[in-house]
């Protein structure tokens, strides 16, 4: 059983930046494929990013193309969240996932294709 722990979000301004961490622990991080969500209130969990296990290939949801940014770290077990040019509409609850399946590029933008969930950590994007 696999668990991932987030880092802490924050409040930041609009236009800055923000680096969120995921690091997953009783399993091999190197064997999950790990992605982003976010939910805001009274809205459904959105994608946001996502890296393939093995290839490293990486996916991104329309929204957040060209501001964010999805690595990981083999040796930590970890998958980092780059965020720039942050939105008021980037506000959210973030929550890392990961999944030992090996889909396709467009499946893993589904949250239905993870089996393993962080808690999350909030986002707040003022202006």
């Amino acid at each position: 059983q696999v668990s991932l722990v987030e880092s802490a979000g924050g409040l930041v301004q609009v236009g800055d930046s923000l680096s969120l961490s995921c690091t997953a622990s009783g399993g091999d991080q190197s064997s999950y494929s790990m992605a982003w969500f976010r939910q805001a209130p009274g809205k459904e969990r959105e994608f946001v990013a996502a890296f393939r296990r093995g290839d490293g290939k990486t996916i991104y949801g329309d929204s957040v193309k060209g501001r964010f940014s999805i690595t990981r770290d083999r040796v930590k077990k970890a998958a980092y969240l780059q965020m720039n040019g942050l939105k008021s509409e980037d506000t959210g609850v973030y929550y890392c996932a990961a999944t030992t399946r090996n889909w396709i590029l467009s499946a893993m933008g589904v949250k239905e294709s993870y089996d393993h969930w962080g808690q999350g950590t909030q986002v707040t994007v003022s202006s």
